[in-house]
């Protein structure tokens, strides 16, 4: 029987927060390789562990949020203008290190990736691995391996998963014609979230987002399988579930709406997050109050401006009318005001149609709350090729989401720009 560590590794970067953050794709592909499988996870990001030192496990967030434990080290060479902490977030190097040493060898080691600019994580385990563990084979999967597996390889990974195909594992672990079975979250000795997908890809093509070139061509998955996979979240214990889908809301009576009123028609209670910014303009009457019946606590809603011009060139996600018409469906369906909010664009390299600061305050108009999400240049596609002529886009740490915005606005006009959205966001709860 094959020995396998499945390690989601710790991350290095100036912010990080557990979102729901957990290794789903990692898991999911354990559960495809047969049952003849002896695994073990390692989860550098799991509050829940032992491991965690005490004053940074789970906090009191009413729905399983939180910091993690983290210790200030040096920047890299480029981030050296930055006047900001680097840190490094997660279990302590020296746990992880100590559990190899104690533990039997195993034959592979698979390692979830995810932010190209976090790879300084990765490249810590596979150092730790090829230290205790020299001949184990080491297998990357994830967005950062999908995206740039050259550079995962130089890393000194043996095997390049990219998105689903499972083909270069076939030497290592013959593919089984085995029945469907849920991620393997069993795995955790404790787990009070988790996130799962109804959905695979997306059919939107923003310029900004690399979906549409790693993932598969969007489908929805079938609907015995998503009843499976929360019947084994809520039987050992998972009290929130986070949606991870880039397009939940599209076509949702092919799935979504017979998913929530199954959750509704037994029963079930849960907590459903959707921090993956829902789009407004599915949002329909009809659909805000089931949501808010089969258990949504949070709804994020992609809004990254109120200006047309900038929705129109970067894929037209959503305008401002359809974000209004989503905001008050959801609320007139049962939804706190203080549960929405809208996810900005910071650091656009086209921030001058964006409209920026009109958008946040036209977002606040509606008594939601704001989230600026930073922007990262993205190899391959069009919005993150623009910004070559800024840094050099080859090196996975300039895609970095704190250290573009400061370098295309600023560091003063970033800070003003949020101070802006925490001041207008503080407003909402006078």
């Amino acid at each position: 029987m094959k020995r396998i560590l499945l390690v989601n590794p710790p991350i290095y970067d100036f912010t990080a927060y557990d979102f729901w953050t957990k290794p789903l794709g990692m898991l999911t592909t354990a559960s495809r390789l047969g049952p003849h499988v002896d695994y073990t996870l390692f989860d550098y990001l799991d509050r829940c562990s032992p491991l965690m030192p005490i004053s940074d496990r789970p906090s009191k967030d009413p729905f399983n949020r939180g910091h993690y434990h983290a210790e200030i080290i040096d920047k890299p060479a480029a981030f050296k203008h930055i006047p900001r902490y680097f840190r490094r977030f997660g279990i302590e190097r020296a746990a992880f290190q100590q559990f190899l040493a104690q533990s039997s060898p195993f034959d592979v080691v698979m390692i979830q990736t995810t932010m190209t600019y976090w790879y300084l994580g990765v490249k810590e385990v596979i150092g730790d691995i090829r230290q205790s563990n020299p001949n184990a084979a080491i297998v990357l999967g994830g967005f950062y391996a999908s995206l740039l597996p050259a550079h995962a390889k130089s890393l000194g990974a043996d095997i390049i998963i990219k998105t689903d195909d499972l083909t270069p594992l076939d030497y290592l672990l013959p593919s089984q014609d085995v029945p469907y079975q849920p991620p393997r979250w069993g795995l955790y000795p404790q787990i009070r979230s988790a996130t799962m997908t109804l959905t695979r890809g997306c059919p939107f093509k923003c310029t900004y987002c690399a979906t549409p070139r790693i993932c598969p061509p969007f489908t929805h998955r079938p609907l015995d399988q998503c009843i499976t996979d929360l019947k084994n979240l809520i039987s050992i214990g998972v009290t929130d579930i986070a949606f991870y889908d880039d397009a939940l809301l599209f076509q949702p009576q092919k799935l979504l709406v017979p998913f929530l009123n199954y959750i509704i028609d037994n029963d079930i209670t849960v907590n459903l997050h959707s921090p993956n910014a829902l789009h407004a303009r599915y949002i329909n009457a009809e659909l805000a109050k089931l949501m808010v019946r089969a258990g949504f606590k949070t709804f994020y809603l992609g809004f990254e401006s109120s200006s047309e011009s900038f929705q129109q060139q970067t894929g037209s996600k959503v305008v401002s009318t359809d974000l209004t018409t989503a905001v008050n469906h959801l609320v007139s369906a049962g939804a706190l005001a203080s549960s929405i909010t809208a996810y900005e664009l910071i650091g656009h390299p086209d921030s001058d149609l964006q409209q920026l600061e009109h958008s946040i305050r036209f977002a606040n108009s509606l008594g939601i709350r704001v989230m600026l999400s930073d922007f990262s240049p993205i190899p391959s596609t069009p919005d993150g090729e623009k910004c070559r002529k800024y840094i050099d886009l080859d090196e996975p740490l300039n895609h970095n989401k704190t250290v573009f915005p400061a370098i295309l606005l600023g560091g003063d006009k970033v800070n003003s720009i949020k101070n802006l959205c925490k001041s207008l966001n503080r407003s909402l709860d006078m």
